[in-house]
């Protein structure tokens, strides 16, 4: 009928602490978005982040968002879930 299910309060204590580290990272946090898309034990977290910031966010051979991926799956762990996160990246064109 169109009911949405409510948040797991476990997936939203991650997306909260997974949204504060991530709006660290970047230099334009305003344009931060997290949608999560929920699976039948976790969550699948997908970091919207400004072109400029994709790069801080995936860092030097992949660096901080395997870091991000620890501390989440660390997280889970304790709460008995499974995360996965995702990074989106958009394609802006400039005209030449």
């Amino acid at each position: 009928r169109g009911v949405v299910p409510l948040p797991d309060p476990r997936d939203v204590s991650v997306y909260k602490l997974l949204f504060k580290i991530v709006a660290a990272l970047v230099d334009r946090p305003e344009f931060v978005v997290i949608k999560t898309q929920v699976t039948e034990d976790g969550a699948t977290f997908t970091i919207h982040a400004h072109p400029d910031d994709t790069g801080k966010l995936i860092g030097k051979q992949g660096r901080n968002v395997q870091s991000l991926r620890i501390i989440t799956s660390g997280a889970g762990k304790k709460l008995r879930r499974r995360y996965a996160i995702a990074i989106q990246n958009e394609i802006v064109e400039t005209g030449r």
